[in-house]
């Protein structure tokens, strides 16, 4: 058997600028590139029609035809990953594993049991940071404590920068493929369906950048990047994009290192991957929860209309304006008393750029239970937001169309009243 070392796209499909893959392909031996459908993750997801699976499929479909260039293709399995690497052990003379960081919890656990059966098979397995800038202990306070305020954090962050040179890595000039042909599975041979959902260009123009500060607000203008699926699934590199910001805009870099603040909550405070509040003290809170109410939010027909528009965007497309994200989800939270777990599953079965580390903290600061969350009092107002930030109604009319009509339906609550009960039950809970 030929002796090969296994390179194993995950969140990074591309070749450009791959860590892993540059690592792999500067070794000793010629390298075959896999991806696994997951059947652990797979069967989790309630609709045939997902747009991640999609999408992920897509960008394989990409990542054959440039890795076909190059003499090699990549081999697609459907199954579970032990038994993926059981079989390759049994067909090649598998010297290497190559592989770069996952950060969630079944992630962990899965390349350790990797991890563990490579060692049983005297295979070297090696892994490497791509999906972020900082990880885990990089940016740590004077004090050797992970950040849980995003200012500082961001301040170390940048000052670590200016001292560590980015590093790109060239992986798209390197060539060290297996000659390997492979067949390429349909979406439906792995149970699923297209989607209907449009995906965005993985280019943001340096104009976009350099106005976002200003626009990225404003639901109707077409201000930010949508480029967040992208980075989920690692169509685009993370350092390409940071040395883009550079001296261009301050506050879309503030974005770029929002997703390592929370990738490094995540690492330091596993508590949250079970459920649990990051401020244990909010899980005393008593959410009235009612399944009518969660079902008008989830529809868009709570009769506040950007609350309405953004659910009903969320649910035509797999996204939504980040400004509308934080008034739903404040909405939720502090309006309806819902917990904000209920609304993070939601968001994590519609989302195409769904992450667990930024869903999670973005639910949280809006229940006010996160680190450097809003302050539980901190209600917003959705009309006053929908005054502010759409007062042409130019995004709510696009998505509520029915909106001058006897047919919207009525709010559901009233803000004043919404407010001041959430306000005892806030109290109550805290003990203020």
């Amino acid at each position: 058997m030929k002796k090969v070392s296994i390179f194993w796209f995950r969140r990074d499909l591309r070749i450009e600028d791959n860590h892993g893959l540059f690592q792999a392909l500067s070794g000793p031996f010629p390298v075959l590139p896999i991806f696994i459908f997951d059947k652990a993750i797979l069967s989790r997801l309630p609709t045939k029609k997902d747009g991640r699976v999609e999408f992920i499929h897509k960008a394989l479909e990409a990542l054959k035809s440039l890795i076909g260039q190059q003499g090699g293709d990549i081999l697609i399995f459907h199954d579970h990953p032990q038994l993926v690497f059981q079989k390759l052990a049994l067909e090649y003379d598998v010297q290497a594993i190559y592989l770069n960081h996952d950060h969630e919890k079944y992630a962990l656990q899965r390349d350790e049991d990797i991890k563990q059966f490579a060692s049983s098979k005297n295979i070297s397995f090696h892994t490497f940071k791509d999906h972020v800038i900082f990880e885990k202990n990089e940016v740590l306070s004077g004090q050797g404590t992970p950040y849980t305020v995003f200012t500082p954090y961001a301040n170390k962050w940048k000052d670590r920068l200016k001292n560590e040179p980015l590093n790109v890595y060239p992986s798209k000039s390197l060539i060290n493929y297996v000659d390997v042909k492979a067949d390429f599975p349909s979406l439906e041979s792995i149970g699923f369906a297209p989607s209907g959902l449009f995906f965005p260009e993985n280019v943001v123009s340096d104009k976009l950048i350099h106005d976002y500060q200003a626009s990225r607000d404003f639901p109707a203008i077409n201000g930010t990047s949508k480029l967040s699926v992208h980075l989920r699934f690692g169509t685009i590199s993370i350092r390409s994009l940071v040395l883009q910001a550079q001296g261009l805009s301050e506050t879309w870099l503030n974005e770029l290192i929002w997703r390592d603040f929370y990738f490094n909550v995540l690492f330091h405070f596993p508590h949250i991957s079970n459920g649990l509040a990051f401020r244990k003290e909010y899980d005393h809170i008593q959410w009235r929860n009612n399944e009518v109410e969660f079902e008008a939010w989830k529809q868009g027909k709570t009769g506040y209309p950007m609350v309405d528009a953004g659910m009903r965007e969320l649910n035509q497309t797999g996204f939504m304006h980040n400004r509308v994200r934080m008034v739903v989800a404040s909405f939720l939270v502090k309006h309806l008393l819902i917990d904000w777990r209920w609304g993070e599953t939601y968001f994590a079965e519609k989302l195409l750029d769904f992450d667990f580390s930024a869903n999670n903290g973005g639910w949280q600061w809006a229940a006010g239970s996160g680190c450097d969350a809003a302050p539980y009092f901190r209600v917003f107002n959705p009309s006053l937001q929908a005054q502010k930030f759409d007062s042409k109604l130019d995004y709510i009319k696009k998505w509520v169309p029915e909106l001058q009509e006897l047919s919207y339906v009525a709010p559901i609550v009233n803000h004043e009243f919404a407010r001041k009960r959430v306000l005892e039950v806030y109290k109550m809970a805290l003990g203020k």
